[in-house]
């Protein structure tokens, strides 16, 4: 399967109900608490800009708007995901704040220097070339603009056989790396990270909220957990190796920021 065709089966599985079902409103682990975390290390403020990238249904870009008041616009590669934020910002009387468009993280279509703050949760460790998508947040970001990260990490060497594959990839795993990795990828596109922190702990209680609502869907929604092709036979095996490996310290979940100096070149063009 070459990249394009991951991208687009990645997004394709995120924008389906279930997804919404097993993981709730926030697509990641620790949802909005550490969203909220993340954006106090940003320091975000009133009328700054702000792009979250694969933002989904819209509920990172969407708190970023009410709670700090800043202009956010999310991009992610799903149409219905942009088509689903872009009517919940409507309904939530923030239209004029967020604004949604359907693109792809490795072709940022914006100009250099556009905004204050670049997110990113729980979806660098899905892109197919990591570093073309760090050059793009460095690119997009205005000189001594932050960027945020909240991702999976994973020693890659160490997955057992059941987190490996295209399935563990759509789920933020295969291709995950260990957090000096991304700070490694982020200090090749121009980015210094300033603030890294561990928050393996969600990454737990999200593989238990997924059980229990597996567990609840299996007696309530067969037919709909069957329709949209979750393996209930190969599912409880799949969660006791994540939440083992989270425990072996082979899987975690992390924060990270970085800033792009004062005085970097903004890179390549938008789109390129």
């Amino acid at each position: 399967m070459n990249r394009e065709e991951i991208k687009s089966c990645c997004a394709d599985a995120y924008s389906r109900d279930i997804v919404a079902l097993l993981l709730g409103d926030s697509y990641h682990p620790g949802g909005t608490t550490l969203t909220r975390r993340l954006a106090g290390h940003l320091a975000l403020a009133p009328g700054l800009r702000v792009l979250d990238i694969a933002s989904g249904r819209g509920t990172t870009a969407l708190l970023l708007a009410d709670a700090y008041r800043v202009r956010a616009d999310g991009i992610d590669y799903a149409p219905a995901n942009t088509a689903l934020a872009q009517g919940a910002a409507q309904a939530a009387g923030l239209a004029d704040r967020a604004v949604f468009t359907t693109g792809d993280a490795e072709h940022l279509p914006y100009a250099a220097e556009t905004f204050d703050a670049v997110v990113c949760e729980c979806a660098l460790c899905t892109f197919p070339d990591k570093a073309r998508a760090a050059a793009e947040f460095a690119r997009v970001l205005k000189p001594g603009g932050r960027l945020g990260i909240t991702d999976v990490t994973a020693d890659p060497d160490r997955l057992p056989p059941e987190l490996r594959g295209l399935t563990a990839r759509i789920a933020c795993i295969a291709d995950a790396r260990p957090l000096q990795a991304y700070a490694e990828i982020l200090a090749a596109a121009g980015l210094r990270t300033r603030v890294t922190e561990r928050h393996d702990q969600a990454m737990i209680r999200m593989i238990d909220q997924i059980q229990a609502r597996l567990d609840l869907l299996r007696i309530t929604a067969p037919a709909r957990l069957a329709d949209a092709g979750v393996d209930l036979a190969a599912a409880p095996a799949v969660l006791a190796a994540a939440r083992a490996a989270v425990t072996d310290g082979i899987l975690g979940y992390a924060l990270l920021t970085a800033v792009k100096p004062l005085g970097q070149p903004s890179g390549l063009p938008p789109g390129t």
